[in-house]
């Protein structure tokens, strides 16, 4: 088993959204290495942190986990999607999505500022200076100190 962060705005697609709809195809992502890492990386049944970004707190809001094999992300090849990609061709698809399934909510995010003061982490990709991945891997034992914090912040 491998664990996730993935990133979402909550004005765009919140923990709490989810949560009501149970599962959802992480769509839209256009980075590569993001990319790759739904693509090659991501199993079903692995763990995800899912994570507020770009808001007043931002931090873990919830845990959900890959519901699906990768496949082809359709809205590359919708003109009128904002995710829309003209260059990618339907035989040979450029991007790829996961179906990530809603686990449950935490009862208080699990601050940045919070997993930037915590030297257990290491060299952890998101408090990477300059990092803006939206897909993140994570080890083992980091998810473990990450969850640790929830009681925490209780």
């Amino acid at each position: 088993m491998h664990y996730w962060l993935m990133k979402s705005e909550p004005g765009t697609f919140s923990i709490d959204a989810l949560a009501r709809k149970g599962s959802e195809p992480w769509d839209g992502v256009r980075n590569y290495q993001a990319r790759n890492f739904m693509r090659d990386g991501m199993r079903v049944g692995d763990g995800v942190l899912f994570y507020h970004s770009n808001c007043a707190v931002p931090g873990v809001a919830g845990l959900a986990e890959v519901a699906s094999a990768a496949y082809p992300d359709p809205s590359q090849f919708q003109p009128r999607n904002p995710h829309y990609d003209p260059d990618s061709p339907r035989d040979a698809p450029r991007w790829w999505l996961v179906d990530v399934r809603f686990v449950r909510k935490l009862d208080q995010i699990i601050a940045l500022d919070t997993l930037k003061a915590d030297a257990r982490l290491g060299d952890f990709a998101l408090t990477r200076r300059g990092n803006r991945l939206s897909v993140l891997p994570v080890s083992a034992a980091q998810w473990r100190i990450i969850l640790s914090h929830e009681k925490d912040s209780a």
